[in-house]
């Protein structure tokens, strides 16, 4: 009996072995992929659970073998798992393969980044973030719409220039009006409302009316829903100033008013006091697509500082007596930088965790 036991455990060695070299090589690889640089960045997370789930798939079928049994009854061991998998993968493979390649290629294109404003078919806002298997944006009323990676290069996406944008507004006026003194006042209407190189355009020239549009570049276009309302607002305030009426020539109204009645407010001399930055509607509308432009910042700047470090390690190797001093105060600098960064880093993402 005894030499059965021994036996027993001999023929099971292999087998224990195995398992304490793939334990020992899964945990050796969970601690190489949750070094600082993959813990900053969140979308990575998915490809290191990836690799886990392949590398764990692999040790198991080193596991498998390690166990003392026939060839005919591993053969059906191994021809039972090819089959699993294999019909995983068909069920799965055409939608996740399809989506990580429209991330990879999004990110190869690199034509938007967290921040900026897309507009894909009807959907208009800014990305929050831009993930391996969907991209998020936040639209005008502050809701998250997630599109697979698949559907948006399968779609034309409009990205908005970081560089500027040109914001335009229309309306149409009667043809008793010179359109030359109409033009002027949409173009001092489009200076205050904070647009630059403001020109208008007939676009239409209709039955009763000629439809004016009136549009500048606006450079800052994380303000473009307030100067969207600006614009609008100081045209208003242009034409009812110069006592234009803004009302179609068929306008028709029942109450006994005489014609000299113009249907213009009466001008409040008070003045308008200005929003303040923080009061802005797209302060409260994009505040995670502010946020993840931050965040991305943040990490492009902490990659900047990684990078250099090295640079400057292999400097300090080849310096002088009087250079290695600054060096080394220059390398402290860069560490204590990337340490702060990679608080405020970690402090951001885990706000946005605790809001999701």
């Amino acid at each position: 009996m005894t030499a059965d036991f021994f036996g027993l455990i001999k023929d099971f060695l292999p087998l224990r072995i195995s398992l304490i070299v793939v334990l020992f090589l899964l945990w050796l690889a969970n601690r190489l992929l949750l070094q600082r640089k993959v813990k900053l960045n969140p979308e990575t997370i998915l490809t290191r659970q990836m690799v886990m789930i392949g590398l764990s798939v692999m040790g198991l079928v080193f596991v498998l073998l390690s166990i003392p049994m026939s060839e005919a009854t591993r053969g059906q061991i191994l021809s039972l798992l090819g089959i699993v998998f294999t019909g995983i993968i068909a069920f799965s493979s055409s939608s996740l393969i399809a989506n990580i390649m429209g991330g990879l290629m999004i990110r190869f294109i690199k034509n938007f980044y967290p921040g900026d404003f897309i507009r894909v078919n009807e959907q208009f806002g800014r990305v929050t973030e831009v993930g391996l298997m969907h991209t998020e944006i936040q639209t005008e009323d502050r809701d998250l719409i997630t599109f697979p990676n698949i559907f948006l290069i399968s779609n034309p996406v409009k990205v908005m220039q970081s560089s500027g944008t040109v914001v335009s507004a229309s309306l149409s006026l009667g043809y008793d009006l010179g359109n030359s003194h109409i033009e002027e006042l949409l173009k001092k209407a489009a200076g205050k409302a904070g647009l630059d190189d403001p020109f208008i355009q007939i676009t239409e020239l209709g039955d009763f009316s000629v439809t004016y549009r009136v549009a500048g570049i606006l450079k800052d276009v994380k303000m473009l829903l307030t100067v969207r309302s600006d614009l609008r607002k100081q045209i208003l305030d242009a034409l009812h100033n110069d006592h234009l009426e803004i009302v179609s020539p068929t306008f028709m109204n029942t109450r006994n008013i005489t014609t000299e009645k113009p249907f213009i407010p009466k001008h409040n001399h008070q003045k308008e006091k200005q929003p303040k930055k923080e009061d802005l509607p797209e302060k409260i509308i994009f505040d995670k697509a502010d946020e993840a432009e931050t965040l991305e910042q943040l990490k492009n700047r902490y990659d900047e500082l990684l990078k250099k470090e090295p640079e400057l390690k292999k400097s300090l190797k080849n310096a002088t007596t009087g250079e290695k001093e600054k060096l080394e105060k220059a390398i402290e600098t860069n560490k204590q930088q990337m340490t702060r960064l990679e608080n405020k880093i970690k402090r951001l993402t885990d706000e946005s965790k605790g809001e999701n």
